[in-house]
């Protein structure tokens, strides 16, 4: 069953899409060459024998574009679910789905061209675009989560032709983000080098729990919905 709510909000114009892909690339860029300029004392860490500000860059962008992602979920479920009722209002939730998709997809490009200006990972433009191409740091685990990257493409570009897909189609697409979004947590916590951390085991569960939750509570709702509505067709009948 269509939520209203999803027709009641304007797709975000693809030039904004844009910008925001093109803004991640520039920002890769400028990390390399306005960094230094601006604070002097990390010149040696990008330029240097052992530059580490880029690794830096994508372990800070991987966690944003990770959280980004769960926003989306959760704001996804609350739409679908029906919870947006209560709060924050079904076109708003359907909005903040919506933007921070797309930007998510914005900063996990930027995590991955980032990691082609570290030296001691070595990654081509070819390697950071082509699943399992990456010989050199996990590269099953890393593959893992181009896939869930260019899934999340996927999912985030539906919104632009949503009104030339059926709504079976439409549906399938977005049940695709929950195989996004545990491929995205595999590779965080298989990948990351931050994963045995407390606070990031911590993030990890928290996200992961509350998605569970919150798809659990649909399923729920839903299978609900459709006995009520079997009840009222069989007492009509």
């Amino acid at each position: 069953m269509e939520d209203p709510n999803l027709d009641a909000i304007p797709v975000m114009g693809f030039f904004t899409l844009m910008v925001l892909l093109l803004a991640s690339v520039a920002g890769a860029l400028a990390a390399a060459l306005l960094l230094p300029a601006a604070l002097p004392g990390l010149a040696g860490s990008l330029l240097g024998p052992e530059p580490k500000v880029y690794w830096y860059l994508a372990r800070s962008s991987a966690w944003v574009a990770y959280l980004l992602l769960w926003l989306a979920m959760i704001f996804g479920l609350l739409v679908t679910g029906k919870i947006s009722r209560l709060w924050p209002g079904g076109p708003e939730a359907v909005d903040v789905h919506q933007f921070v998709s797309l930007l998510g997809i914005a900063f996990a490009l930027f995590h991955g061209l980032i990691l082609t200006g570290d030296r001691y990972i070595g990654f081509s433009i070819a390697q950071v675009l082509i699943p399992f191409s990456n010989p050199l740091y996990r590269p099953f685990w890393v593959g893992i989560g181009q896939i869930g990257f260019y899934s999340l493409v996927l999912v985030g570009l539906s919104f632009y032709v949503r009104r030339s897909l059926t709504p079976r189609v439409w549906r399938l697409i977005h049940y695709l983000s929950f195989l996004t979004f545990l491929l995205v947590l595999v590779h965080g916590i298989a990948s990351g080098s931050d994963s045995a951390q407390p606070w990031a085991i911590g993030i990890y569960w928290i996200t992961g729990g509350s998605v569970w939750f919150l798809t659990v509570y649909r399923f729920i709702s839903a299978m609900i919905g459709r006995m009520e509505r079997s009840a009222r067709q069989a007492a009509r009948g």
